[in-house]
């Protein structure tokens, strides 16, 4: 006897729909499960087995059972194909009809026939309604998570024992329903109102926000580049609702998800040590996982003591910052994660810190100072739009009393330049105009070309950084409420480039 369940497995971040062929037959006793299943696929055996006994269900110990797992080419791992092979056996053995509408099953079973929560259940749930298929059995503690996709009938079930009386019609799962959505609660940020001085950083902090533009911070110790980055959360505009189902989705997958169906709200804030490896920062593994890369997408990637990470772990960032994504390559597959967000990168200016120091001598040789700029390259640097000095703040300014512009007015700012851009180029921010919108919306005149043309020969200025100059003035001059670039505005961006 043969049942079809309908299931689903999780591939990069992307769900794929998955047919469990579930076939018991007449032979010697045992079981094979096919289709590229990895070890917590097949260990599912004994998870089932236990589970329906302690369940008090008929398992169909003497048959011989095959499940192959379709399509067969594609890999799967984790313990969500419990569930789907569970009721497939459980019809086998008991003979039940095929019903009418197909609903799709996934869940880990338990020895004692309790269902567990698995991990990437939002992304299953947007590849089943794009399959058309609008009923999904999931563990109760998913079926928020489930419920965040629109148009889909959710039962949220408990145990094996529910679900064999909702197939038997004996007592039916009632349909899960939509609480108000638990958002992420934001972590406490520092306010810009509290941060004395540093006008320029702000500035250029606030310019970074409203283009979506990379900047690095330079400055000695204490002067307040971390401050500040941690401060800039706070300027970021709200995310979209596509937004925050993209960055959910990654977060579902990678189980990272604080809450049972909470929906993230609050743009990623992603800070890992200057330690980390390639692989943390990219994404990667056996069965490669999303980096911190991509955890950060439409949100912030902080880089403190940026010249201390490794080389290589920084040259793998040149590519998403270009193309918005990462592709990993493993022996299971090619996987493409999403990876749009601002750099935020902060660093000394030498090893000891005090290179240019008003007040502190540096301490550092030549060919000390030589290596340690080497770290970062010039093609990582070409990438990054903003680059600024962070001074050391003096006495008076930090023991001041003269209250700073708070983040909420900046952040006011930010969301109206930001909607200017949106007007322009549909959900592109500045920092993402193509070739040709810098063509057609960063047009500037005779005198704004003469001063681009002598920063291209006087400070020997790539393509690429020309264009990203004309970005950065189309946002400063969004900030202005200016249609069109004028010189100063190039003049600006080019300060804030060079320092």
């Amino acid at each position: 006897m043969l049942s079809v369940i309908k299931t689903a497995t999780v591939s990069g971040i992307n769900g794929v729909i998955v047919d469990a062929e579930i076939d018991i037959s007449k032979g010697f006793p045992g079981w094979s499960v096919v289709g590229l299943p990895d070890t917590s696929v097949k260990e599912a055996k004994e998870r089932i087995r236990a589970a329906c006994k302690n369940s008090s269900l008929e398992f169909p110990s003497t048959y011989r059972i095959t499940v192959n797992l379709a399509p067969a080419d594609l890999p799967k791992e984790g313990t969500g194909f419990d569930v789907p092979i569970a009721v497939g056996l459980l019809r086998n053995a008991y003979k039940l009809p095929t019903p009418e509408d197909d609903m799709l099953y996934i869940g880990e079973c338990a020895l004692d026939g309790s269902i567990r929560p698995i991990n990437g259940v939002l992304p299953i749930a947007l590849a089943a309604r794009d399959a058309g298929i609008t009923k999904l059995c999931v563990p109760i503690e998913n079926a928020q998570e489930a419920l965040l996709v629109s148009g889909l009938e959710v039962y949220g079930c408990s145990s094996l024992t529910d679900i064999f009386n909702h197939i038997t019609e004996k007592k039916l799962i009632q349909k899960s329903r939509k609480r108000s959505i638990p958002e992420t609660i934001e972590d406490s940020t520092t306010d810009f109102a509290d941060i004395k001085g540093q006008t320029f950083a702000k500035e250029a902090l606030m310019i970074a926000a409203a283009g979506g533009h990379n900047i690095l911070m330079s400055g000695p110790p204490g002067s307040g580049k971390t401050l500040l980055a941690r401060a800039f959360p706070s300027i970021m505009p709200s995310m979209t609702e596509s937004e925050c189902l993209d960055v959910t989705r990654l977060y579902s997958v990678s189980g990272l998800t604080k809450q049972a169906g909470a929906l993230i709200t609050q743009r990623p804030f992603r800070t890992p040590h200057h330690t980390s490896s390639a692989v943390s920062l990219t994404g990667g593994g056996r069965i490669p996982k999303p980096g911190e890369i991509s955890l950060a997408h439409h949100g912030l990637l902080f880089l403190d003591e940026f010249p201390e990470f490794p080389r290589q772990v920084l040259e793998i960032l040149r590519q998403p910052l270009e193309d918005g994504h990462v592709t990993i390559a493993r022996a299971h597959g090619t996987f493409t994660y999403p990876a749009e967000f601002i750099l935020v990168a902060a660093q000394n200016p030498c090893p000891c810190g005090y290179a240019g120091d008003e007040e502190k001598q540096c301490s550092c040789s030549a060919a000390q100072l030589l290596n340690y700029q080497k770290t970062v390259s010039g093609p990582l640097l070409d990438r990054i739009d903003l680059r600024i000095d962070v001074r050391r703040i003096p006495f008076d300014t930090l023991h001041s009393q003269t209250s700073a512009e708070s983040s909420e007015d900046i952040r006011e700012k930010v969301e109206r330049a930001r909607k200017k851009a949106h007007t322009r180029v549909t959900d592109t921010n500045n920092a993402r105009m193509s070739i040709s919108d810098i063509e057609k919306y960063c047009a500037i005149n005779d005198d704004s070309r003469e001063l681009l043309r002598h920063a291209y020969n006087q400070l020997h200025l790539s393509g690429r950084a020309l264009h990203r100059t004309l970005k950065v003035a189309r946002t400063i001059a969004d900030l202005n409420d200016t249609e069109h670039i004028q010189t100063e505005h190039i003049a600006q961006a080019l300060q804030m480039r060079v320092q």
